[in-house]
């Protein structure tokens, strides 16, 4: 019985020492991010008419996209950069009977207008407009090429999951850190939102004839990792 004791006892004490200095794992991730300027504008425009019948609201609608296209080709705007958004065509009722009426038919029609000279971008939508546009879905911002700026942000990403792995080493006591396993967990650029634009028209009658301002955005290329690290115990 003693000799069993004692070897329960040399067991267990194995046990705890192995455990005491085993590694102990870290996992954090980490995120990084850079701006770069935005070189491809894509503006959303078309018409809305409405009219009694709709094969006269849907061919009034083609006659200002028609007029629309002409005026941005014949600007020098690639026609291959023109393409079709979006056509709709439905039936407006008056609700105010206990008979539902139809009043006439809307049709819509729009296109997105592939711009790469962000100087182009407000006289575009100035010139879809003289032609007869009279809806502005908005404008959104890319660009040609992120690959550089992918590297960096997942650079970035790497550099912020070490520093948050070197703090929580640090206030548990730990050691010194070892990377056991990493993951991208994804990078994504879009569009960070700040541009502005204000159409002329659009704030006072005095705007009549001003041009419409457009500030390209900042494009975000944003990156994450999962990083495992192996803690090892301080002595």
């Amino acid at each position: 019985m003693r000799k069993l004791t004692a070897l329960l006892l040399a067991l267990a004490l194995t046990l705890g020492l192995s455990a005491a200095f085993a590694d102990t794992q870290i996992t954090v991730t980490g995120s990084g991010e850079v701006l770069i300027p935005a070189d491809v504008a894509v503006i959303s425009l078309g018409v809305n008419v409405r009219s009694a019948e709709a094969p006269r609201a849907q061919a009034e609608a083609n006659e200002v996209i028609a007029k629309i296209r002409e005026a941005l080709t014949a600007a020098g705007i690639d026609e291959e950069d023109i393409s079709t958004g979006y056509i709709n065509l439905y039936a407006a009722y008056d609700y105010s009977s206990s008979v539902e009426r139809i009043t006439g038919y809307n049709a819509s029609s729009t296109l997105a207008v592939k711009v790469t000279d962000m100087t182009r971008v407000g006289e575009v939508i100035d010139l879809a407009f003289g032609a007869g546009a009279n809806m502005l879905d908005g404008v959104s911002f890319s660009a040609k090429d992120d690959t550089a700026a992918r590297a960096e942000a997942l650079k970035a990403a790497v550099a912020d999951a070490k520093a948050k792995a070197d703090v929580l080493a640090e206030a548990a006591g730990l050691g010194e850190l070892e990377i056991d396993s990493i993951a991208e967990s994804g990078v994504y650029a879009y569009d960070s939102g700040a541009n502005n634009f204000s159409a002329k028209g659009m704030i006072t009658e005095q705007a009549e004839d001003a041009a419409t301002v457009i500030r390209a955005a900042k494009i975000c290329v944003s990156a994450s990792v999962t990083i495992t690290y192996e803690a090892k115990q301080k002595d």
